[in-house]
């Protein structure tokens, strides 16, 4: 049954006895008394606990060895379709949401234990009700999808969505996006839509919005307030600065990564500060945006992921570059270690991948500093062999960059420039 799902053994048979089911609201006396919302378990979980969530919104796994008794005290939550009707102020500026599938404004269904997205303009208000007084908000879904499924083609796909939408009179554009690959995101449409003329903020949440220590509404009021009040343009990861809620940073998007697993500060700008702070009412500029301004928009929206990302390291068989060039890629981004080297083993496979006219580009493992691979023996003898210095780009975007170069260009010379060339604050 549905009902109990994720139960089985002995718990499924005692919750059955109690005619007790997901969703519902329930007493559970053990060492202590808890009162909360039976939720599902995974699938594979173990057979030794119930899980519920209290009134504070966390969720606590309770032994079912030290349970004396469970009562249902009522039916809990389902999601209701919300039936507000919201008034436009024709005096606010308009904004886009698009959402991708991250969970920037949800709704947390008990029955399941689902949190999906609050996708229309009603629920987003409803989710988060200040927002209301910023902007008048259009939603649409572009996708529905966790962000390690997302791939290039739907790089392109957001893409095409965007330029479409380049000459209306949106003040900003914001893209609900999952966390874990969104500098991938941010990076692709800093290159394929350079000189866009209305600011693009990708937003997501460290904490699910069911989770008394969410981010998710304090980060879409902030990117709301940003494009809506920074006179800018530009592509951004706008996310919590800290651990506390007291400022939101603006991230450049070719210049931003994600540097921790959980915490909601996890996303930081490389190698200087966030270009934007928003601190209550205030926006704060760390950066001269008078790169952005003036630029000609013109979108080249393609790429091609037959471009490689290799990490060096000790050991690493060179034969995976011979690998490479016969399955067909274009391009490889080294990782190397320090100032921008990899060992003399690979140096063959190298000559091989430069012969074979694959663009090849150093990058460096370093989280911060600067590819220089003249200081050393081994970083001049690479520079020979044809590999190319990113500078300080970081892995993710040279790899990012690769792509979009690659399939905006087949000529090799071309895409060295395009390589080299600061299009985004990449540099």
């Amino acid at each position: 049954m549905s009902e109990l799902k994720g139960y089985k053994g002995k718990i499924r048979d005692f919750l059955t006895q109690n005619k007790v089911e997901v969703g519902n609201l329930v007493k559970i006396t053990s060492e202590l008394t808890y009162s909360g919302i039976l939720m599902p378990r995974y699938e594979s979980g173990d057979e030794s606990h119930i899980v519920l969530k209290l009134k504070s919104g966390y969720n606590i796994g309770i032994e079912f060895d030290k349970i004396e008794k469970i009562e249902k005290v009522g039916e809990g939550q389902s999601i209701v379709e919300s039936t507000q009707t919201i008034e436009k102020n024709e005096n606010l500026p308009k904004i886009l949401l698009l959402s991708t599938g991250g969970t920037i404004a949800s709704k947390v269904d008990y029955r399941t234990g689902a949190v999906t997205p609050a996708l229309s303009a009603s629920e987003l208000y409803e989710a988060v009700p200040e927002i209301a007084k910023i902007a008048n908000v259009d939603a649409e879904v572009l996708f529905s999808e966790y962000s390690e499924n997302l791939q290039p083609e739907h790089w392109k796909e957001i893409a095409k969505k965007l330029d479409s939408v380049a000459k209306s009179d949106y003040a900003g554009i914001i893209i609900a996006h999952g966390t874990d690959t969104m500098h991938y995101t941010s990076s692709f449409l800093s290159f394929a839509l350079s000189g866009f003329p209305i600011p693009i903020a990708l937003v997501g949440s460290q904490r699910s919005s069911d989770r008394p220590s969410s981010d998710a509404a304090l980060n879409l009021i902030a990117a709301t307030k940003f494009l809506t009040e920074s006179k800018t343009n530009g592509i951004y990861v706008i996310m919590h600065n800290d651990s506390n809620d007291d400022t939101i940073a603006c991230h450049k998007g070719t210049r931003v990564r994600k540097n921790h697993t959980s915490k909601r500060g996890a996303f930081e700008t490389v190698g200087d500060n966030p270009a934007f702070i928003v601190s209550e009412d205030k926006i704060l500029k760390n950066m001269n945006d008078s790169f952005f301004k003036g630029e000609k928009y013109e979108p080249k929206l393609d790429l091609d992921s037959k471009i490689a990302l290799v990490k060096y390291h000790p050991g690493y068989d060179p034969s995976q570059i011979k690998n490479l060039i016969d399955s067909g890629f274009n391009a490889i981004i080294f990782e190397g270690t320090g100032l921008g080297h990899v060992g003399n083993t690979m140096y063959d496979a190298i000559k091989d991948a430069k012969e074979k006219g694959l663009f090849l580009g150093m990058t460096s493992q370093c989280i911060d500093g600067r590819v220089s691979m003249t200081v050393y023996d081994s970083g001049r003898d690479l520079l020979e062999l044809g590999i190319v210095p990113l500078e300080n780009m970081t892995p993710e975007t040279a790899l990012v960059k690769a792509m979009w170069a690659c399939g905006n260009s087949s000529n090799a010379e071309e895409i060295k420039e395009l390589m080299l060339r600061n299009i985004a604050s990449e540099f």
